[in-house]
Parts: C-alpha cells; structure tokens; sequence
C-alpha cells in the first residue's frame, strides 16, 4: 500500500526534522544562559535575542512533535465514496491544460514532497484551500482554488 510508505516517510522525515530541532532549541538554550551572554551594558541585548531564539526553537520542537504524533496515530483508511475525500486519502487530480499532480491529505507537515514508485506526492493539510475544497469530494469531481479548476481522477 502506497500510502503507508507515504506515511512512514512523513513520518521519517519529522523524526530527523524534530531531532535537528532539539539540538538546535538546546544550543540556543546554552547560548541564552551562558554567562558571555550577560549584558555588559544596557544596549547588550545578545541573551536577550539568544532567549528569544531559544523560545522560538522550542515552540517548533513542541509543533513538531504534534505533528509527528498526529501522523504516527493516523489510520489510514481505504477511500469510501459515501465519505468521499477524507484526511489520509491520496488524490490524483488534473486541471484543464491536462497537469497532473498527486496529493496526500495529511494532519500537519504540509507542502511536504515525497516520492513513491509513481513519483512524486505533495502533502496537503485539509486547511489549506485545496484541502478544504478536497473534502467529501470524490472521482469525477471539480474543484477551484485561485484561477485553476482540478478535477479528481483518483482517489485511494
């Protein structure tokens, strides 16, 4: 099943994203904390700004690990045409110039680019205006965002 591949690679891919992270939020953390970066006067603000970073690294480690989290629990489900289009669903739509592309309707990690035998698998969040105009959609089905029209070919 291609979609769980899709999933494991999501999955992978947060895991390395959320490690990074860490050791990034630590030395921030370190920097904020050392004593060079105590003010030595009041235009100093280099603790300031590394606790700051500090702050911000850590806020992105704790969205990560939501992310990461909300991936490892999704059931991945085959399509059903009585719900249509639902998160986890891997969609194949064409516009009118006849372009394809393949979409997988995940919880979080989106714009995301993944690779499968097929080829490549952009990750779309059912927030986005394309994910939300996915939603309940099935084979057949048109939607629009911005100036192009999509038409779903396929749904797995």
């Amino acid at each position: 099943m291609s979609k769980l591949l899709l999933q494991q690679q999501v999955c992978q891919h947060l895991a390395a994203d959320l490690n990074s992270l860490i050791a990034a939020a630590e030395a921030a953390h370190q920097a904020a904390t050392h004593e060079e970066s105590k003010a030595e006067n009041k235009y100093d603000t280099r603790g300031l700004e590394a606790s700051y970073l500090a702050a911000g690294q850590s806020r992105r480690v704790a969205e990560i690990r939501r992310a990461l989290a909300a991936w490892r629990s999704l059931q991945l489900r085959p399509y059903d045409d009585a719900a249509g289009i639902q998160l986890g669903a891997l969609v194949c739509l064409a516009d009118e110039k006849g372009r394809r592309q393949r979409l997988l309707l995940g919880p979080d990690g989106a714009g995301l680019k993944l690779q499968d035998a097929q080829g490549e698998v952009v990750l779309i969040s059912p927030h986005s205006p394309l994910g939300q105009q996915l939603q309940g959609q099935g084979p057949g089905d048109w939607v629009q965002v911005a100036q192009t029209r999509w038409q779903v070919l396929q749904v797995e």
